[in-house]
């Protein structure tokens, strides 16, 4: 990410836009049309360039209210399925109804409604970028799913997945491929980066149909002792073990 890191809310010399988009206001992208509209001052004065580096010391006003910028808030959720993993679905059940901290925070990346497990949320929009809208660093994230199968899975399936399965999008190859012990039709596909969007379409596409999945892992994340529908405040180790994924050339 050519030297790029994650610095915290109080360091000297944060970005006014991301200064008002961490306040909980915007995404940088309206605060930047704010701060050229001239609604935004600091100190007394209107700023309009969104570049300008805000200083400790330093009190910023949106339409006459002081601006503070949240703290930052990672958890892990153990996600039931039949559970949206969004933050708005009118008419079901989405996983902020499983935390109530009465703060913004948003699920990062994907993991459809059907699925249960592992589900980071955050209010830290740059590592949620740098995890969602970039390829780079999506690469460096391992993701590892419990794939549930209607049958079972012979050798010559075994490799033709391993080989990589062709989809109109490109060739989807995962990285591990090994069965879950004791049980019959059930497996662990590991992934790295995004291509695990398209894993029930990998194995249609050999003739398989898979039942249910469940993500086991994220990032180093798992949901040992968390029981379905149950959260955990990510502990500082953690944290900083994803951004330095994320900083690793």
């Amino acid at each position: 990410m050519n030297g790029e890191r994650f610095m915290d809310i109080k360091e000297c010399g944060m970005q006014l836009s991301r200064y008002i988009a961490h306040a909980g206001i915007c995404s940088r992208r309206k605060a930047e049309e704010l701060i050229a509209s001239g609604a935004v001052s600091v100190n007394g004065a209107a700023v309009v360039e969104w570049a300008y580096k805000v200083a400790p010391k330093d009190k910023v006003e949106y339409q006459g209210r002081l601006v503070v910028p949240e703290e930052p808030v990672y958890i892990v959720l153990n996600k039931p399925s039949g559970v949206v993993a969004s933050v708005m679905e009118e008419g079901s059940q989405t996983v902020l109804d499983l935390v109530a901290l009465g703060k913004r925070i948003y699920p990062v990346g994907r993991l459809e409604s059907s699925a249960s497990g592992v589900l980071l949320m955050t209010n830290d929009g740059d590592l949620t970028k740098h995890l969602v809208h970039s390829p780079d660093c999506e690469s460096k994230i391992e993701r590892r799913y419990k794939v549930s199968l209607t049958r079972r899975l012979d050798r010559r399936a075994q490799n033709a997945i391993m080989d990589g399965v062709r989809l109109p999008e490109g060739l989807v190859k995962p990285e591990g491929l090994r069965p879950v012990f004791g049980k019959t039709n059930d497996w662990v596909v590991t992934f790295y980066g995004d291509q695990s969007r398209f894993m029930r379409r990998m194995f249609h596409r050999i003739g398989h149909v898979v039942k249910h999945f469940e993500c086991v892992g994220f990032a180093g994340l798992t949901t040992e002792g968390l029981d379905r529908g149950q959260w955990r405040a990510l502990r500082s180790d953690e944290v900083e073990l994803i951004k330095g994924l994320l900083l690793k050339k």
